[in-house]
């Protein structure tokens, strides 16, 4: 069975996506080469990532950071599973700031690790990224965005192009100087041209969108 290698050739993705893609090219140029992730070497846990995903959204990092420290310390464990998130009831849960939505989501992400439906890291490695996706959008409070998230940051896939991203559509529009954003689906048609790397055009759209709204820093797009 093919195993997927976490991580790609940055410098083979800039040179295909400038010969493929002259306008995108020139703005690439422009920002300079964008070092690989190094979350792409580290070990990680998907059942733990997923749940610290889930009690990070629509919350600053701060906040969310705050909410974590206190299940970790009233489940006493830095690692979120089914067992150790079965040590704390609703109502705790509530008590360390989590939503009743959040917690609802917690428990069907534990209830299915249980069941072994979540793949393990061993297990993603033999999966296309799409397959990948179908097996975690069920979980309850996770979305395609969070999946691919993890897909690029984490796993480091070279092909994935988040078509309902805010930010990476109005890159797109800035690169083609167009007057609105692309919809979903024509991103998807001209993200076309950018495989077998699409994931690196889309940290270059990222990038490019923080230019036109005057960002001094690259907005921060996942959570470790």
């Amino acid at each position: 069975m093919p195993r997927h290698a976490r991580g790609f050739d940055t410098e083979a993705a800039f040179d295909h996506l400038c010969r493929r893609d002259r306008r995108l090219g020139t703005w690439m140029k422009r920002i300079g080469a964008i070092a690989p992730e190094p979350r792409w070497r580290r070990p990680f846990d998907p059942v733990d990532a997923l749940a610290r995903a889930i009690l990070y959204q629509q919350l600053s990092g701060k906040a969310a950071s705050t909410i974590v420290g206190r299940v970790e310390t009233a489940i006493g464990s830095t690692r979120l599973h089914h067992d150790t998130l079965a040590r704390i009831d609703d109502a705790a849960l509530r008590a360390c700031g989590v939503s009743g939505n959040k917690a609802l989501a917690l428990r069907d992400l534990a209830a299915r690790e249980s069941r072994g439906e979540i793949p393990t890291l061993r297990r993603m490695s033999t999966l296309h990224h799409d397959e990948i996706v179908a097996a975690l959008v069920p979980i309850r409070g996770i979305g395609r965005w969070t999946v691919e998230m993890m897909l690029m940051f984490r796993l480091g896939r070279p092909d994935v192009l988040p078509i309902d991203d805010l930010g990476i559509r109005k890159g797109a529009q800035r690169v083609d100087k167009s007057d609105a954003m692309p919809t979903p689906k024509e991103l998807a048609a001209r993200g076309e041209k950018w495989g077998p790397y699409r994931t690196y055009a889309s940290l270059y759209l990222w990038r490019i969108a923080d230019f036109a709204e005057g960002a001094k820093t690259p907005v921060k797009r996942s959570q470790d």
